[in-house]
């Protein structure tokens, strides 16, 4: 344990963002973003490359000035702020450790920078992850090193901890461990988690609340639940699918000589009823084909949804 305290986390919100913006030069890479994250909570923060995730990421950690906005952390600024930053976990995938450091070197050195770390639950995750503790951290191989990633971040037991996917170096067999560890441990010592990755399918069950950023702006804030029914695929002859979506909210649409797919905001079940007379087969559409769907629009559709 650490010889920091960790100060008591006042109640409401985990996380605060009004007007967020961030410009390098005249490239904007956050657009005026507010949202607000509850405490004890699983959240995916997820959208294509370049999008902002990032740096959303690095401005909540206090590791990158906002041009303009604020960010509250528990209540309170998280620049230059150890009494925020001392209860804040920021994982990433390009995570860097002096290169002499051994695994067991990590593992010692982290109850100095996270006061509710549980060294015997760091000690299970690195038999479980079968990682070498006395390798030196430049030898090992690019699964090792995010092992080491996912081991921290889980084990610091941090009230705020983002995994910036830091686990895309695993195989299937660690990531599923670690879905299945973080759920485990999240239901015993709830706190609250930020997933940005792009392995959305593998995560969609673990997410409590979706953030889909796109081109710096906010897309999606919504509950995972309700974002999962959202939208349906409607699929059969190109006349009877163009006669059943006249007049609604159309997301997507594809075809191939008679035939169409669309999909559509989330239907009520008399249209699914209407649809299954047409001939129609309809489809519910997953986490990750509605955002690749809905960040996929071209820039001048994108603005003018926004």
């Amino acid at each position: 344990m650490s010889a920091l305290a960790s100060p008591p986390i006042e109640e409401g919100a985990a996380i605060e963002v009004r007007g967020l913006s961030r410009q390098f030069g005249k490239v904007t890479a956050v657009n005026d973003v507010s949202f607000t994250v509850a405490p004890n909570t699983i959240v995916g923060l997820l959208g294509r490359n370049g999008a902002g995730k990032t740096t959303i990421m690095q401005l909540l950690t206090g590791q990158d000035f906002a041009t303009a906005g604020s960010i509250n952390v528990f209540g309170q600024a998280p620049v230059e702020n150890a009494s925020v930053l001392r209860n804040v976990c920021f994982i990433k995938e390009s995570q860097k450790y002096p290169d002499e450091f051994l695994v067991r070197h990590v593992l010692a050195s982290a109850p100095w920078f996270f006061a509710n770390w549980d060294a015997e639950y760091a000690d299970q995750l690195v038999e479980e992850f079968r990682l070498p503790r006395n390798r030196r951290i430049k030898k090992l191989s690019r699964g090792q090193l995010s092992a080491v990633g996912v081991i921290v971040g889980l084990a610091s037991r941090a009230p705020l901890t983002f995994f910036d996917e830091p686990y895309l170096g695993l195989d299937a067999v660690a990531r599923h461990l670690f879905y299945d560890r973080l759920l485990e441990d999240f239901s015993e010592h709830p706190r609250t988690v930020i997933l940005s990755t792009h392995l959305i399918d593998e995560v969609s069950n673990l997410l409590e609340h979706v953030l889909v950023i796109d081109e710096g702006r906010i897309l999606i804030d919504e509950s995972a639940e309700s974002v999962r029914g959202s939208a349906t695929t409607v699929v059969g002859t190109r006349s009877a699918v163009d006669s059943f979506v006249a007049g609604r909210d159309i997301l997507h649409r594809e075809g191939i000589g008679g035939l169409a797919s669309v999909t559509v905001t989330a239907l009520s079940e008399a249209d699914r009823q209407h649809a299954g007379q047409l001939g129609l087969e309809v489809a519910p559409v997953s986490l990750q084909q509605l955002i690749v769907q809905k960040t996929s629009a071209p820039r001048a559709e994108f603005e003018q949804s926004a």
